[in-house]
C-alpha cells in the first residue's frame, strides 16, 4: 500500500523548522513506541542533523517493555541519545529530563566559559504527526501547556512553551515525508493514525492489523476477541469478530466497516492490550 499523504501546511512546516533551527540547542524527535523505526522520518533527520539529536520513544504504555527496551538499544547503538516516555502517566519523564540536562551541559559550560549569563535549553520537538508531542510537553510541565487533537495535524506553527526554568521548547507541526514507498510502513502509519484517514482503506489496515495480531499476539485474538481457530484467512477472522460483536446489517450481513472502525480504535486506544509493530 502506498502512502502518498502531504498536505499543504506540511511544506510550511518543513521551511519553519529549517528557519528556525539556528534558534534551538538541541532537537528532541518523537516516535510511537509501537513502530518507532517506522515513524523515523529520514529527510526530516537529515534537516536536524546539525543538532545533537534526543530521540524519544513516546507511548511506551502501549508496547511490550521488551520490545521497547530493544528499540532503544538499536537507536543507541546507532549513536542516538535515546529515550522511552508514557505521556498519559509521565512515566519516564525523569530520565528524558536527566537527557536533555546531560546534553545540553557543555553548551551551557560554553556559555559560562565565554562570560556569557546561564540560560534554559532550547529544544525543538519535531515528528510525524498525531505522535503525542503536546501530550509530551504537558507531561513534562506537568500542567496544560499546549494544545492537543485526536486527529492528525493539530497543532499549527512553532510554539515556545516553557516546561520548567532551565528548559524550553519550541514546539513545531508534524512534518510527513511527501511518499512512503514500503507497504509494511505505510501500513503501519495507518495503523498508528499518523496519516490522515483519506489516504487509506480502513479495511486493508484492518486486515493487516489482524495479521500482526497472528503472528505477534495471538493471545488477543483468542482472550480477547474470542476467536478459535486462527488458521483462517483474515476475511473469515474479521467476519467472526464481527458476528460475535452483533455488528450486523439488515439481512443478517456483516458490518465489516463498523467492525474495522471499532478495531482499529481499540488498537490505538490500548484496549487490545500491548502490541509492538516492529
Amino acid at each position: 500500500m502506498s502512502i502518498n499523504w502531504f498536505p499543504g501546511h506540511m511544506v510550511k512546516a518543513q521551511r519553519e523548522i529549517r528557519e528556525n533551527l539556528k534558534l534551538v540547542d538541541l532537537v528532541a524527535m518523537l516516535v510511537d513506541a509501537r513502530a518507532p523505526f517506522s515513524c523515523r522520518n529520514l529527510q526530516l533527520e537529515k534537516i536536524i542533523s546539525p543538532k545533537k539529536t534526543i530521540i524519544v520513544l513516546n507511548k511506551m504504555d502501549l508496547a511490550p517493555a521488551a520490545d521497547t527496551s530493544r528499540h532503544l538499544e538499536i537507536i543507541r547503538n546507532e549513536g542516538h541519545l535515546a529515550g522511552a516516555m508514557d505521556s498519559s502517566s509521565g512515566k519516564g519523564s525523569r530520565e528524558i529530563l536527566q537527557i536533555i540536562a546531560a546534553a545540553f551541559a557543555p553548551l551551557l559550560q560554553d556559555l559560562k566559559n565565554r562570560g556569557r549569563r546561564p540560560r534554559p535549553a532550547r529544544l525543538m520537538i519535531v515528528g510525524v504527526p498525531n505522535v503525542g508531542k503536546s501530550s509530551f510537553l504537558n507531561s513534562l510541565a506537568g500542567k496544560k501547556v499546549a494544545a492537543t487533537g485526536a486527529r492528525p495535524g493539530v497543532t499549527r506553527g512553532k510554539q515556545w512553551v516553557r516546561i520548567r526554568e532551565d528548559i524550553e521548547f519550541m514546539d513545531t507541526p508534524g512534518l510527513m515525508w511527501p511518499k512512503v514507498e514500503s507497504e509494511e510502513q505505510g501500513l503501519n502509519l495507518a495503523l498508528l493514525d499518523i496519516v490522515g484517514e483519506k489516504a487509506y482503506q480502513e479495511y486493508d489496515v484492518c486486515l493487516y492489523l489482524l495479521r500482526v495480531l497472528k503472528e505477534k499476539a495471538p493471545d488477543i485474538l483468542r482472550e480477547k476477541l474470542k476467536i478459535g481457530s486462527l488458521e483462517r484467512p483474515e476475511q473469515e477472522i474479521l467476519e467472526d469478530i464481527a458476528r460475535s460483536k452483533g455488528h450486523l446489517v439488515k439481512g443478517g450481513e456483516v458490518d465489516a466497516d463498523k467492525t474495522c472502525n471499532v478495531l482499529l480504535q481499540d488498537f490505538r486506544k490500548g484496549r487490545l492490550g500491548r502490541i509492538s509493530l516492529e
